[in-house]
């Protein structure tokens, strides 16, 4: 009887003791922790839940899953991969043009951007370094005379561009006699208006081209497209979170098994901040 109360009380001992541990493994259903300081979650979410604008009218970043509507790609890979860090639930605002996005993220109806950074935008968006790198090019009649990007910047040369994209803010800069002619879709105005030329990101014009043999992609870029993930001005904490965010998704390969997942091969992943 004595041996059997002491182990008893051995029995007891040993659990008071475990309990006295903490937890190691995850309880199903539990919140996950964010180590995240208050500053970062009141500038990235600041209803409660991040909201991200996702721009679906350019399809490196994003495109609509054809079985269910939603959206997905390299994005939305990166909106789900902040939310699981910061514990927040996320919403996915869905964008046809980037400038749209822009105006949303002014009007404070998005927490987090994807826009490549253009200084227009960076008066009003604190950018991270780019994480994916695109090419904005030309798409011009296929008999066109316009041989090489320079021919295009000349008197009387029209050019359908997607308005405040940012290819139209860089032609706005750059162009000094071709006239851009905007609209939310560059390239259907480009065939009703029979332009000269269309300037934009060059995976969806060289899909329109290969369906479309009465045009031809121009050889060589007029622009390097820098894509980053952006929050408002003055979110300090939150923008700064975001850049080492960047950073690392870069460097773990992520960024490249989303564009691979998405079929976005021709994308590159942007190097390094500051390489």
């Amino acid at each position: 009887m004595r041996q059997i109360v002491c182990t008893a009380a051995a029995v007891i001992a040993g659990l008071c003791a475990a309990a006295a541990q903490p937890v190691q493994q995850q309880i199903p259903g539990a919140p996950r922790m964010t180590t995240a300081s208050p500053e970062v979650l009141k500038d990235l979410a600041p209803t409660g839940k991040i909201r991200f604008a996702i721009n679906l009218g350019n399809i490196v970043l994003a495109q609509k899953d054809p079985a269910t509507g939603a959206p997905k790609g390299v994005t939305v890979d990166l909106a789900r991969e902040l939310g699981r860090r910061l514990d927040r639930p996320i919403e996915l605002v869905p964008f046809d043009a980037a400038g749209k996005s822009f105006e949303a993220l002014k009007a404070g109806q998005v927490d987090v951007v994807f826009l490549a950074i253009e200084p227009v935008r960076a008066n009003e968006i604190a950018f991270t370094a780019p994480y994916v790198l695109i090419e904005g090019v030309y798409m011009v009649p296929k008999d066109s005379p316009l041989k090489t990007v320079a021919d295009v910047d000349r008197p009387g040369i029209r050019v359908g561009v997607n308005k405040a994209s940012a290819y139209d803010l860089f032609l706005t800069r750059t162009l000094k006699h071709a006239e851009l002619i905007r609209s939310d879709n560059g390239v259907e105005l480009f065939v009703q208006q029979k332009l000269d030329a269309a300037g934009g990101v060059k995976q969806p014009l060289v899909a329109y081209a290969r369906e479309h043999p009465e045009v031809r992609i121009m050889d060589g870029r007029f622009m390097e497209i820098q894509q980053a993930m952006g929050t408002a001005k003055g979110r300090e904490a939150g923008a700064r979170y975001l850049r080492a965010f960047v950073e690392e998704m870069k460097k773990s390969g992520f960024v490249a098994e989303g564009l691979k997942r998405s079929q976005q091969f021709d994308a590159a992943v942007a190097p390094p901040a500051g390489s």
